[in-house]
């Protein structure tokens, strides 16, 4: 029985590795869950790791590698063996060896291959992009053909033995392997032993093919709370299955994606400590673009630097405008990309929800100017100071929903990603809009400002 990690076993167990006591420290180590067992192993150093895998025997290597992050896997893979290799991946769940194998230089990947035992549970899966359904897919599922007895399936599958990670959706196919029908383990559990599978299954089968979208197979799944999800080709042949696990990694590697999008940065495979080189390729071209929009707004307040001679106590409130601006945007096109990435937006309604977005960035304004331009009004004992920049709050908060709106869709309408450009788009545009209608109306107000100074 495997125990569950906690803050002893597992200081004792890095005790161990440190003092090299390697024999002691395997039991412990594969006592653990493959979980517990890969936040050991991430938290080792390089030598520790080579010890640790030469001790370990193939099947729980391969439970560990099941476990890995695919760069952490990929690491250890390619200073092992051929030979060795070759059993681990045998051992492996057949997307994450795919996976792996994706991973090699072509070379390493090849040679591994030809000394596996059982290649073609893996070869098939290789011929799919990663983000595509057929690229998360396994072919460990189990399937029954429509004139197969209850009796007869149940005997079949003592026989196989499914693995106790496949989900129990039993897939019915013809004789060219065509999907045709679903069964529940339960319907065949509560079924009579002579009932043909055909009678009992479901017809209407929820399925995807190999070529969508890995993220769109998740909402599939997600809709309908599927823990399986078959994967079929052009000809509707079953050739693989979608686990729940795996659509777990997706919804964590989509979620990353628009987390790190939204914040400019364009290598969703970057962390704190990834090379320099890749940090500056994934980050610099878009604060450099970034730096451009910031410059195009100086330029606007460069063209009223008479009215900052004149009023200098503008120059401590222009920023209050802009940075409002930017947090109402920011809240819209949140809002939006995730509203686009799950579909959840119809062209239809695109205007209706511009003009009720409109309305929420009216109001929005109207508390925050009202609740600001009284403040300065008070502290600065000037009306008119209150009154110019409670306006420019209304005004901005307007544009702010407005390109908060209509940017992510543009730019999803001509084909790009709206959470990669949305946040630099739209803060260049709150920051130049919220200077010049600030100043503008500054400006505009300009004698009345100056009388009570």
């Amino acid at each position: 029985m495997r125990e569950l990690a906690n803050t002893k076993p597992l200081e004792v167990l890095l005790d161990l590795i440190k003092a090299q006591k390697y024999p002691e420290a395997i039991k412990r180590f594969v006592n653990l869950r493959p979980a517990d067992q890969a936040e050991i192993f991430n938290s080792l150093d390089d030598e520790e790791r080579t010890k640790i895998i030469e001790h370990l025997d193939i099947s729980a290597t391969a439970d560990l590698f099941d476990e890995l992050e695919d760069d952490e896997t990929l690491d250890v893979a390619e200073s092992l063996p051929t030979e060795k290799l070759a059993d681990i991946l045998d051992e492996m769940d057949p997307d994450e060896a795919a996976d792996l194998l994706g991973d090699l230089s072509p070379g390493q990947a090849k040679a591994a291959l030809a000394h596996m035992e059982e290649p073609e549970e893996v070869i098939p899966l290789l011929a799919y992009p990663d983000e595509t359904a057929g690229g998360r897919m396994t072919t460990a599922y189990v399937t029954l053909q429509r004139r197969t007895t209850v009796a007869q399936a149940i005997h079949f599958l003592q026989e196989v033995s499914p693995d106790s990670d496949v989900p129990y959706y039993l897939f019915v196919v013809d004789k060219d392997k065509k999907l045709i029908g679903v069964v529940g383990l339960r319907a065949l559990v509560i079924a009579k032993p002579s009932e043909y599978i055909e009678n009992i299954m479901d017809p209407h089968v929820v399925y995807v093919n190999a070529q969508t979208d890995q993220e769109e197979a998740a909402r599939i799944m997600t809709r309908y709370d599927l823990s399986a999800l078959p994967v079929v080709d052009e000809q509707r042949r079953l050739i693989g299955v979608i686990t729940h696990d795996d659509i777990l990694d997706v919804l964590e590697d989509e979620a990353t994606e628009d987390i790190y999008r939204l914040a400019s940065v364009s290598d969703t495979d970057l962390k704190p400590d990834s090379p320099i080189t890749e940090q500056l390729r994934g980050r610099l071209p878009w604060l450099l673009l970034n730096t451009c929009t910031a410059m195009f707004a100086a330029w606007i307040i460069s063209n009223f630097k008479d009215l900052f001679v004149q009023v200098a106590v503008l120059a401590f409130f222009q920023s209050v405008v802009a940075g409002q601006g930017g947090n109402a945007a920011s809240q819209n096109v949140a809002m939006f990309v995730r509203a686009i990435a799950l579909k959840k937006i119809e062209v239809k309604n695109i205007w209706w929800i511009l003009i009720k977005q409109l309305i929420v960035g009216l109001l929005q304004g109207i508390v925050i100017g009202l609740i600001v331009g009284l403040g300065v009004s008070f502290w600065q004992h000037n009306p008119f100071l209150g009154l110019v920049i409670g306006l420019a709050l209304i005004c901005n908060s307007l544009v702010a929903v407005t390109v908060g709106t209509l940017i992510p869709l543009f730019l999803k309408s001509v084909g790009q990603d709206p959470a990669l450009a949305s946040s630099v788009l739209v803060t260049a545009a709150t920051d130049s809009f919220g200077f010049l209608i600030f100043l503008s109306l500054a400006k505009v107000f300009l004698p009345y400002i100056q009388h009570y100074l």
